[in-house]
């Protein structure tokens, strides 16, 4: 029985989420014309385009949001389409969903669509959500930030791009950093890269400890921390500095400096 609820629609899974879930784009433009609704819900407030951008349906997505799709429905577990589409890793339905006025902040900590794109490895969708003013240190307390989720989950091309527009080195989750974490699970490249970036070597995790002391035994980690005594040279301090210079949301600008473009790829870390 379909009843109504808050002004949309209420029902068990319809076909018009089959549709959308699996693609089939002509079956979704039939059921609309016959008159199904773009907006109808399950009762855990899932929608068509929910489906569409979780099955990563760009062009099914583009049509129900033609037709009058709520763009920023959430479910009972708060999650937008939006955060569906960092799910799938679809950023043709990201860019979508943008272009109607999507909000690419989370609703909820519960469900953060950078935090996800993140965990999952999904670059663009980083890239996509960065342009579009993300807070990129967003730091949820039981997931910490999107670089820290990166690092968790060893997702080197996220944490880079996260650290090329921008986030902060040094922000993890509480006291612990992504160098912290970097080092306890032996990612030479990781720890590279943060440090690369400014990560803070002499930063204390909850436990008191420096990075140093998190290095486990044998590990190829000892003898590039023995060389890190000291101050950073001068050359990456003048990164460092200048790109703090530019700020989060204008890095990108680097790449129009009037520089020798060896300069601005050592500045834009490529």
């Amino acid at each position: 029985m379909v009843i109504m609820a808050r002004g949309d629609f209420v029902c068990d899974w319809s076909p018009m989420h089959e549709a959308s879930v699996h693609g089939r784009l002509l079956s979704l433009k039939k059921l609309i014309s016959q008159g199904s609704g773009v907006n109808l819900l399950t009762a855990d407030r899932v929608s068509p385009l929910h489906e569409a951008c979780l099955g990563g349906h760009p062009a099914c997505a583009d049509v129900l949001l033609k037709h009058g799709a709520q763009v920023n429905g959430v479910t009972v577990d708060w999650r937008t389409p939006l955060y569906n589409a960092c799910v799938s890793g679809s950023v043709d339905c990201l860019n979508l969903l943008l272009q109607h006025g999507a909000s690419p902040q989370a609703v909820c900590d519960l469900a953060s669509p950078i935090h996800q794109a993140a965990k999952r490895g999904h670059v663009a969708c980083v890239e996509s959500l960065t342009s579009h003013g993300v807070d990129i240190d967003h730091d949820i307390k039981h997931l910490g930030t999107p670089l820290y989720v990166a690092c968790e989950n060893q997702q080197i091309a996220c944490a880079k791009k996260l650290l090329e527009s921008g986030a902060s080195a040094n922000r993890g989750r509480g006291l612990d950093s992504p160098l912290h974490l970097a080092v306890t699970n032996s990612n030479a490249d990781l720890v590279h890269l943060l440090i690369d970036f400014g990560a803070d070597t002499q930063s204390k995790n909850r436990e008191g400890k420096r990075p140093v002391e998190l290095v486990p035994p044998r590990s190829s980690l000892t003898e590039l921390f023995s060389q890190l005594e000291g101050p950073l040279s001068l050359l990456q301090l003048c990164r460092l500095c200048i790109r703090k210079c530019f700020g989060i949301k204008q890095h990108h600008r680097i790449t129009e400096l009037l520089l020798p473009e060896e300069l601005k790829r050592f500045l834009v870390h490529i």
